[in-house]
């Protein structure tokens, strides 16, 4: 049972609307533009052969026509595909703000080729034109570019244009974008912040993939527990739920995710809020897109506090134990089912990310300033800590990486469960322009560091006794006002690379203000890393099956099944025809081999040790 404190609700909500009130002055008015100007943007995402596109306005006129076109270049000539009506629902906030978007959805795509689309609205005079990217399918390096926390503010360096990212970005020329959240840091003026988002990013969203997913700042509240999206009593959200109204949620929502593939179930949650949370494949990878916010529980009057505030724990003598209580939720059992569902699904696909708003632990010690050393923050999803392993544990038994954003400060992180390193790798992406510093700062050395690799690294214990792995922190200055706003805080970007030959992953993570073609240009200490697919599920084997030798099919997929209780211990696209499955127990196993009509089944295999296992050829013709 929850126990709502109201002296902290007071607190919390003068702190908060202090805050927002030192930054009044930095809240950019949505400006007027011509008519031939008015539409801002476009999204959009291919998946299933399903084009998705928002196209976000500026606001309308009275008078003006409310019907927007999505045209094809077809025989030089423009032809026009679809239609749609420009939406003009509330945001509920006390600008009155409307959505203003329109929305495409055209089935049967061909993905097979790079299609010229052009947007045309106000009875064709305001125009905007991009290109639908073809599915990259034939190439082998698939490049992700990923970003989070587009700070709004001058003195964090929210005034320096993002011209640097949109040049180093059309340098790279990566497949997909991916903003993992708070593209927009004002609590109350989605639209006008969302619209600048659009003028900043415009020139490479236009002309490819991109996905977008809200976090905290982008529906209004400090932190963000949605707890199956109740109502929140305050900004600072720790008892759990929404702040703002639902009408500013579901804008929110439709203008940045609208455009994704269709959710996995779209049953919408309470107060008729919706979700987003589902999967694209593009050049064959599997992308996982999740919501770790949406059905978390809020710590506040769930368990004890044992700091300054609900979610943030100061005594590093605590019971971790004592805060895993039974009915704390992370992703919530509707996710945790489409992530397993997912997991087995390798239609298409040689390898699988998941891709959500913050990583699996507690990736930082001090928070806010030097010195503001926390213990154990709730807000991370190193809590609870359950839930956490039942979400890695889903995501390695697919070999999948976890790519996100969020804390501020990028890092790479092998996760563990039972043992360190047993589970998938992480990557946080640093901010656009950092807000809220953080530092990966422990206090003694880690254990089983690489050779030649900082302190900071090794193996450690979260604040809440999660098994981690440090393999690389992008820690910003400790020096308070020295340096660029931008490179003392350690902002930037990151890029992931998927090597479908070598089954491959490589981590890249950049500074702003440099030129990534220059040949002297620096990542952040600890960055390029590569890693391979199967280090995401790099568990110590109990046991071994035959070693398969499949005949008849190029890289065929391999699914094994503990027949004690009939669970999945992991399904993989095997790179090549010899693959030798390690198990985890001794008992016997199933061995689904293939996909579609086309597979073999073999049942009652005894798990041997590896000097004892032998091999079977099975034959897919």
């Amino acid at each position: 049972m929850k126990i709502k404190s109201k002296t902290f609700v007071i607190i919390s909500l003068c702190l908060i609307l202090t805050v927002a009130n030192a930054f009044a002055d930095d809240y950019v008015d949505i400006p007027v533009v011509d008519k031939q100007h008015r539409i801002c943007f476009a999204l959009y995402t291919v998946h299933d052969q399903i084009l998705k596109m928002t196209v976000q306005f500026y606001p309308l006129q009275d008078d003006e026509n409310r019907i927007a076109e999505l045209q094809l270049e077809q025989n030089g000539k423009w032809q026009t595909i679809a239609h749609a009506q420009i939406t003009e629902e509330e945001y509920g906030n006390e600008a009155h703000d409307k959505t203003w978007t329109a929305h495409f959805r055209v089935q049967k795509w061909d993905n097979s080729e790079d299609r010229a689309y052009r947007v045309v609205a106000l009875n064709g005079v305001a125009t905007y034109e991009g290109l639908v990217r073809r599915d990259p399918a034939d190439k082998n390096e698939i490049v992700v570019a990923a970003f989070t926390g587009n700070s709004i503010y001058d003195v964090h360096g929210g005034d320096i244009p993002r011209t640097d990212i949109v040049e180093n970005i059309k340098k790279i020329d990566p497949d997909l974008l991916f903003f993992s959240g708070d593209q927009v840091y004002d609590h109350t003026h989605h639209l006008g912040y969302w619209l600048r988002f659009g003028r900043d990013f415009g020139d490479i969203i236009r002309n490819r993939p991109t996905i977008t997913i809200p976090d905290d700042h982008d529906v209004g509240q400090a932190n963000l527990w949605g707890e199956g999206g109740v109502t929140a009593n305050t900004m600072a959200g720790s008892d759990g739920g929404y702040f703002m109204p639902a009408t500013y949620v579901k804008a929110v929502e439709k203008a940045q995710t609208w455009h994704l593939p269709d959710p996995y179930d779209p049953t919408p949650v309470a107060q008729g809020i919706g979700v987003y949370y589902t999967d694209l494949t593009l050049g064959g990878i599997g992308f996982a897109i999740i919501e770790d916010r949406k059905f978390k529980t809020g710590p506040e009057g769930l368990v004890l506090q044992q700091g300054p505030r609900p979610d943030h724990i100061t005594d590093p003598n605590y019971d971790p134990e004592s805060v895993d209580v039974e009915s704390a939720v992370l992703l919530g059992q509707r996710q945790l089912t489409f992530l397993h569902d997912w997991g087995q699904d390798w239609h298409d696909t040689e390898m699988k990310a998941v891709l959500s708003q913050t990583i699996f632990c507690g990736g930082a010690h001090i928070h806010g300033k030097v010195g503001g050393r926390l213990h154990a923050d709730m807000d991370s999803n190193g809590w609870p800590q359950t839930g956490r392993n039942k979400a890695i544990a889903e995501i390695r038994r697919c070999f999948g990486v976890h790519i996100a954003g969020d804390q501020h400060l990028g890092t790479i992180f092998h996760h563990g469960i039972d043992d360190w390193e047993d589970a998938c790798y992480s990557f946080c992406v640093p901010s656009i322009a950092n807000l809220y510093l953080r530092w990966w700062d422990p206090l003694e050395p880690g254990k089983n560091r690489q050779p030649g690799m900082p302190e900071y690294t090794g193996r450690y214990f979260d604040g809440f006794d999660n098994r981690v792995t440090c393999r690389a922190a992008a820690n910003p200055s400790r020096e308070p006002n020295g340096g660029s706003k931008l490179t003392t805080r350690a902002a930037g970007f990151g890029v992931v690379r998927f090597d479908k030959q070598n089954r491959e992953i490589t981590f890249e993570c950049w500074p702003r203000n440099i030129n990534v073609e220059d040949p002297t240009a620096q990542q952040y200490e600890g960055w390029p890393k590569t890693i391979r697919q199967l280090d995401n599920y790099s568990r110590e084997a109990v046991a071994w099956l035959p070693q398969l030798k499949v005949g008849g099919a190029t890289d065929p997929v391999v699914k094994v099944v503990n027949e004690s209780d009939d669970s999945v211990v992991y399904t993989l696209r095997i790179n090549g025809s010899v693959f030798s499955p390690r198990v985890f127990e001794h008992g016997r196993y199933t061995i689904i081999i293939g996909e579609g009509d086309n597979k073999q089944t073999l049942t009652g295999i005894k798990a041997l040790s590896a000097r004892d296992a032998q091999r079977l050829t099975v034959n897919m013709n």
